[in-house]
């Protein structure tokens, strides 16, 4: 008979695993059907580069009907799980809910941002995890300096649109703000009005350092660079406020910003807990090396598999991640998702599966135009040689050809016109202006 397995998520990991099982499937074999409330992959490394104008949203996802010809999608969200019953609960995008029985199920949720409760975060801050909030940032920003442009110098609200604070010193905290100081820094020829030194961007990082991924000496190094930047970070230092835009640091600093990015930790989707699968401490699942779900003491949860940001899965390579798991990153979640199609067409076909062990390819991040920073084992590289292998890595990872023509071809443009510096925040209310001169009945 044939096998249904249902994949949750189409992120890196979920994509991947849809995308092999349609190589490694035999006609007849297997359904797959991938839930998700959206219909693309989202290429999150780009993000950064989107929120600077450096990529163009369409540019960073990856649409699934166009590369997945033979999975069914489902356009809605997984609300509940009974494993014991291989049922899955599904609320469709009319509200409607639907239920979904399955013999294999794929745990590829991904991760969402992780907050505190600190006050005015909710209220005023937006992440860095989805495209979504990339083009929102970037509009934001250009419709600050737009609207600063026009006010007098030195006024507290335009000192309030000039500044920027991102929350969080890892990878996409350091990528993120780099990158906004870059755009901004470009944006000034067009913006006489406005000085450098009336751009205020501000860092807050908790530790006593940035870019726990890569050496001490290469964090310090970006430290220094982004400080000769323009880029004011904050080590050691707590937020403890933001309401109304109105920061409060741990160190005593008061300062006002309109734009607050969080990128400060990720957590896998709350849902999770209340399944009867396996979960960890920090609310994942618990997945071993061949990324089947397992118990607490290892026992194999059949038909159940899981991988990416979600997943609990020991690192067994000679260079393990923190607590001796796999790390929450692209690299991982891509690698884990091919492995994970040829291990469920092996289980399918009674035959052996293969663990999952990585070589670590090293880090590498981009700090706004002609710079960025490299680290693979002793290897370091800093600066526009680092910035050059940045873009060709995620310009060649990112699927399919035509993305990758679509990003390349965007990069070349930049070269020649620059980056393209509007925003359209008006999108976000697309029916304001239909709606003013709309003409209504008499009496509305």
């Amino acid at each position: 008979m044939t096998k249904k397995i249902l994949i949750v998520g189409g992120g890196y990991a979920g994509f991947y695993t849809a995308w092999k099982l349609e190589k490694h499937l035999r006609e007849g074999e297997a359904e797959v059907t991938i839930v998700d409330p959206l219909p693309y992959m989202q290429y999150l490394p780009f993000l950064p580069e989107v929120a600077a104008g450096s990529i163009e949203p369409r540019h960073a996802v990856v649409s699934r009907r166009r590369h997945l010809k033979h999975t069914k999608e489902l356009h809605g969200k997984v609300t509940g799980i009974s494993h014991s019953a291989k049922s899955a609960t599904i609320q469709l995008t009319d509200g409607s809910t639907t239920e979904f029985v399955y013999d294999h199920i794929v745990i590829t949720t991904g991760s969402v941002s992780r907050t505190f409760p600190i006050p005015g975060i909710a209220d005023n801050a937006i992440g860095m995890k989805t495209i979504e909030e990339a083009a929102a940032v970037r509009d934001r920003l250009v419709g600050n300096f737009e609207r600063a442009a026009s006010l007098p110098a030195g006024s507290p609200e335009r000192q309030r649109l000039l500044t920027v604070t991102v929350v969080g010193g890892g990878f996409a905290g350091i990528e993120t703000i780099s990158e906004l100081r870059s755009f901004a820094t470009s944006m000034l020829q067009r913006y006489p009005e406005i000085t450098f030194d009336e751009t205020k961007f501000h860092l807050i990082e908790a530790m006593g350092r940035i870019m726990p991924e890569v050496s001490a000496e290469l964090a310090d190094w970006v430290v220094a660079d982004q400080t000769r930047r323009g880029v004011e970070i904050h080590l050691d230092t707590q937020l403890k406020d933001a309401t109304d835009g109105k920061i409060q640091l741990s160190t005593g600093e008061a300062y006002e910003s309109d734009l607050i990015i969080w990128t400060a930790g990720v957590m896998p989707r709350p849902f999770l807990r209340d399944t009867d699968l396996p979960i960890g401490p920090r609310g994942h699942v618990i997945g071993s090396p061949t990324l089947q779900v397992t118990t607490e003491e290892g026992a194999v949860v059949e038909g159940a598999w899981t991988a990416g940001d979600t997943s609990q899965t020991p690192d067994i390579s000679n260079t393990p991640g923190p607590g001796g798991f796999c790390v929450p990153n692209a690299q991982h979640a891509v690698r884990q998702g091919k492995l994970l199609a040829r291990n469920i067409v092996s289980a399918l076909r009674g035959e052996g599966l293969v663990e999952y062990k990585h070589d670590n390819l090293g880090a590498v991040a981009g700090l706004g135009l002609n710079t960025g920073v490299f680290q693979s084992r002793k290897v370091q590289l800093k600066g526009y040689v680092a910035w050059l292998a940045h873009r060709f890595y995620h310009g060649m990872a990112i699927p399919s050809f035509e993305r990758k023509v679509r990003v390349f071809g965007g990069w070349v443009g930049h070269f020649f016109w620059r980056r393209d510096a509007v925003g359209i925040e008006a999108n976000q209310e697309p029916r304001a202006v239909f709606e003013e001169f709309a003409a209504r009945p008499k009496g509305d």
